[in-house]
This record gives C-alpha cells, sequence and structure tokens, in this order.
C-alpha cells in the first residue's frame, strides 16, 4: 500500500520510513506526484494546516496521505510564534531574523519555557481524517548554540539535556523530537489499519471521525 508524504523533503520522508519499518507500505513524497496543487498554509493551528494539506491531497491523487505541521511555541510570548514559526520575522522566511526577532521578544523575560510541537495528519483517499500531535518541551536561551539542525535549533535546549538541538548530532535529535513523538504515536494509532486492511476500517467508520489525540507530555 502506497501512502503519500506530504513533502519534498527526502530526509522527512526517510524518517516516517524508518519509525512506521512495516514491509506492506510505501511511502512516496510529492516529487512522484507532479502536478498536484499548492496548498496554503493559512490556517490559525498547526492542526487546520496539517488538515488540510492531508485532506487536499488525498483527494487529488485518491492515494491516503500523512501532512504535518509544526513549530515553537514559547510560554511568556502566549504560545508565539506557534504556526507562524517559519514566518515570525515576515516574508520570505528568514531563519536569522526569526531567531533575532524571539532573542528581542524575550529580553529581560525569566520565563523562557518553550515547547516544539508537532500534529500529523493521516487521511483517507476519501478525504476523512484523524489527527496526533506530539511535543518536546525545553527553554529557550538568551544566545545561540550549536550549528547543526536548522530554524530554533541553536536557541532551543530541550529538557534535561545540556545540548541545543543544534549542537546534538542527528540521531540524538531525532529520537526526542517532537516529530518522533508525533511519529510514534500515528504508529501507535494507525499502524495496524494501514498494514491491514484500511478499506474496512473505514467502511465500519473507525478510521475518519476527526479526533485529536493531545500529547500525554
Amino acid at each position: 500500500m502506497k501512502i503519500l508524504i506530504a513533502s519534498r523533503n527526502p530526509h522527512k520522508i526517510r524518517e516516517i520510513s524508518e519509525i512506521f519499518m512495516l514491509p506492506s507500505l510505501e511511502f512516496a513524497g510529492l516529487d512522484q506526484y507532479p502536478g498536484l496543487p499548492e496548498v496554503l498554509e493559512n490556517g490559525a493551528t498547526f492542526q487546520e494546516n496539517a488538515v488540510k494539506k492531508a485532506m487536499t491531497l488525498a483527494l487529488a491523487t485518491r492515494q491516503w496521505t500523512m501532512a504535518d505541521d509544526s513549530g515553537l511555541e514559547v510560554d511568556a510570548l502566549d504560545g508565539e510564534p506557534g504556526v507562524r514559526s517559519a514566518r515570525y520575522a515576515g516574508e520570505p522566511s528568514d531563519t536569522a531574523a526569526n531567531n533575532r526577532k524571539l532573542l528581542m521578544a524575550l529580553a529581560g523575560r525569566a520565563t523562557r519555557s518553550a515547547r516544539f510541537r508537532c500534529v500529523i495528519a493521516l487521511a483517507s483517499p476519501s478525504g476523512r481524517t484523524q489527527l496526533v500531535e506530539g511535543s518536546c518541551e525545553g527553554v529557550v536561551l538568551t544566545e545561540s548554540r550549536g550549528t547543526g539542525g536548522f530554524g530554533y535549533d541553536p536557541l532551543f535546549q530541550p529538557a534535561g539535556y545540556a545540548a541545543t538541538f543544534a549542537e546534538m548530532d542527528a540521531g540524538e535529535k531525532n529520537r526526542i523530537s517532537h516529530r518522533a513523538a508525533a511519529l510514534r504515536r500515528a504508529l501507535d494509532a494507525w499502524g495496524r489499519m494501514l498494514a491491514s486492511n484500511p478499506a474496512e476500517w473505514c467502511a465500519d467508520r473507525r478510521f475518519g471521525k476527526l479526533r485529536p489525540e493531545p500529547d500525554p507530555g
């Protein structure tokens, strides 16, 4: 069975394949489906963006489709930058400018707790959708550390670790990241269904009722 991943990032597709590790599943990226519509991620929440991408592409391809949306939530900033994480400093997306804006917004703040969140949506070929999510708690530092990763990784120190995401090797980061947590929940929620007969699950409505599953933290 083929599942479309709403991404052109080969690293993300490989990460999903490695976590699911089900021989009956084949994962394909957007590059294998030329001519698909661009999906504008203009939702107010991660959930809205993930569902919109998964549902739009599932209906366009008639394939089971998995899509995600993620970002950084800072408690002292009432959850910002949130869904605007990639565009926090404006368009076009500029990582350095985003990080500078975040540091300025937190200047002088004693509370710097934050989390990366990832929401994953799975849509059936008829557009019926479910959600899971994962998170990684931590703090935003007062200065960047490390050269790896991307985005806010040099500023984010996960709880229980001395290193930032940007100071970790890819393997360590991927074990504890918000996306890895969400993918493990996706495997628990959907793995057996996808590896058996998803058409039967849709027929008896065990799949398809939009059901966000909060991260247990």
